[in-house]
């Protein structure tokens, strides 16, 4: 069993490991809780996951303008992929994910014992970790979440899920995933260890049973008593990108090329000049809408606005094409409603709200594709 009893000066710590989807993990959480009888139960949990796991995500007061305004469409859907890949491995084992955090509130609360939240706010580590991820680490766990959503790969069942809590299968896990993924390690396992240990030893209790992943284990006990700032890993720091460079650097090259046709070819070679960056950048966003299956209005605003919004760095096609396909196609009270149920490509494709954010993602991936095509075969042109 997972359960390990750390004493540090007057302080007791008792860690339960758990597997989140998992009957066993349940009944280990309640019958420790029951038996140490401590001063605190804290849970792996921060207030929005504590509020997703009661009541459900609430995606009917989901604001599709504000999430495409703001750029956010990839922190909707990857929150989304997570949730519904979450939920499909725990139908597949008959048990709620997130059961045994559950058991744990309500266990302590029969016992009038507080209940302490020890997790990072989870849209902070989502933030942090897309942030530290490499391009090359994005296309893995994108790959590999929707590999999964798919049903492609080994389905898990109970046996597995118990074996995968021994300590040499997670250490083996835990060493794999560092050299696959190492940005999302560092922040979703490394960062949240420190950052729920830190939360233990803060904590006003003379013995705290702390429920957690039995992944975190081992590193919530290394960081057990260590001195650490939390702070900095509360916030999410703005990273220092190229992005702001080129998307000034673009318009720039362009309007060169403008000029130089101008100046040096000929009127006519300037138009042309236009003419082809018109016809590249449109084509390639309007095709990226046109994969996601949007409304026709949606693919032709894709195409007359990527020529433009790709010459200003604040501005992106996609975000005029999600905006028509909002107001072409207004997503339905049933859409948001089976929001957490979907499962598949065709499911996904089929929903309203989610084919209004795939096609502000897939416009604005054409937009950028024909950008980078565009530039150097317009430069060959002239030079």
């Amino acid at each position: 069993m997972l359960v390990e009893k750390i004493t540090l000066g007057e302080k007791q710590v008792v860690l339960v490991g758990t597997a989140h989807v998992s009957k066993d993990s349940v009944e280990l959480v309640r019958k420790t809780i029951e038996e140490e009888k401590p001063d605190i139960v804290g849970v792996e949990l921060d207030f929005q996951r504590l509020q997703q796991l009661r009541q459900g995500k609430k995606w009917q007061e989901t604001d599709l303008n504000q999430v495409i305004k703001e750029g956010k469409t990839h922190l909707f859907l990857l929150n989304l992929l997570l949730s519904n890949l979450q939920r499909q491995i725990g139908e597949d084992l008959g048990i709620k994910p997130g059961s045994e955090m559950l058991e744990a509130i309500e266990a302590a609360a029969e016992q009038g014992i507080t209940v302490a939240l020890l997790d990072r706010d989870v849209r902070v580590t989502l933030k942090r970790a897309l942030n530290k991820m490499s391009l090359l680490e994005k296309i893995r766990l994108g790959y590999g979440i929707i590999s999964a959503l798919m049903g492609i790969g080994q389905k898990l069942d109970a046996e597995t899920i118990e074996k995968l809590k021994e300590k040499d299968v997670l250490n083996a896990l835990m060493q794999q995933l560092a050299k696959e993924l190492p940005s999302v390690k560092e922040v979703l396992v490394d960062e949240r260890d420190v950052f729920i240990a830190n939360r233990i030893m803060q904590s006003n209790a003379k013995k705290i049973v702390a429920v957690v992943g039995a992944g975190h284990l081992e590193g919530i006990k290394e960081n057990l008593g260590k001195q650490v700032n939390i702070a900095q890993l509360a916030r999410v720091e703005k990273k220092k990108s190229w992005l702001p460079v080129i998307g000034y650097a673009v318009p720039i090259l362009f309007f060169a090329l403008i000029a130089y046709g101008f100046f040096i070819k000929g009127p006519t070679a300037a138009l042309d000049v236009f003419l082809l960056w018109f016809l590249i950048t449109g084509t390639l966003a309007a095709l990226g809408a046109l994969v996601a299956f949007a409304h026709p209005f949606s693919i032709l605003t894709a195409f007359f606005a990527a020529p433009f919004t790709t010459l200003h760095p604040a501005l992106a096609a996609g975000w005029f094409a999600g905006a028509v396909e909002l107001k072409m196609r207004p997503p339905k009270v049933q859409d948001f409603e089976k929001l957490p149920e979907l499962s598949g490509l065709r499911a996904i494709s089929s929903n309203r709200v989610t084919r209004i954010l795939i096609v502000t993602a897939f416009a604005n991936i054409g937009a950028t594709i024909g950008t980078v095509i565009a530039l150097p075969y317009l430069a060959a042109m002239l030079l």
